[in-house]
């Protein structure tokens, strides 16, 4: 069991259509090239290159519910630098579990949403500890619970957040953390 930090969390939500979203926030070719430069390009069921249009993804549905998770870093970790290894192992114990937990929470809306799709809050974790099978060439482990993020379908998560949940990501600068983090997912309908 991974040793998770508790942190202050909000949650942030808002539903446009998808038209409107799609107007606003998507521009497949342009993150299918930031897509190109993550470590798990290819390599992970959730994250392109896809066998399938994500526009024509997209277009299955009418609305959007978008959901954020701000999680508030506390000021005794953002008062420390951090190296490259510390920045790594510090973001694994303030978000893996968050994240496990947020994805299971839109996973659960899904649930009760006629016709709903879920939309996770980055790569898919569901294999856990194991590899992604994409990676050995064989089919997803768990299809039916293998859920594609915002980014992965072409989103723009920056403008997502400052559009419609009235938020702004931060980044690490110079080693040190931000105020907070932010997952956003969703359910389409």
């Amino acid at each position: 069991m991974e040793e998770m930090l508790h942190c202050e969390t909000q949650f942030y939500e808002n539903t446009v259509t998808v038209k409107e979203f799609l107007e606003d926030c998507v521009d497949v070719p342009r993150f299918l090239g930031y897509c190109r430069q993550c470590s798990n390009f290819g390599k992970t069921w959730s994250c392109p290159e896809f066998s399938f249009d994500p526009l024509d993804f997209w277009k299955k549905y009418k609305t959007l519910r978008m959901i954020g998770l701000k999680i508030i870093v506390p000021d005794s970790l953002r008062e420390k630098t951090y190296d490259s290894q510390g920045k790594q192992e510090i973001i694994e114990a303030l978000l893996s579990g968050y994240k496990r937990q947020f994805d299971e929470y839109i996973y659960q809306e899904e649930k009760q949403t006629e016709g709903g799709m879920s939309l996770g809050g980055g790569t898919c974790m569901k294999c856990g500890s194991l590899p992604c099978s994409r990676i050995s060439g064989e089919p997803c482990r768990q299809p039916d619970r293998m859920r594609y993020s915002i980014e992965a379908l072409g989103g723009d998560v920056s403008k997502t957040v400052t559009k419609y949940l009235g938020q702004k990501l931060e980044w690490i600068e110079d080693g040190r953390l931000p105020k907070h983090f932010m997952l956003v997912g969703g359910v389409l309908s």
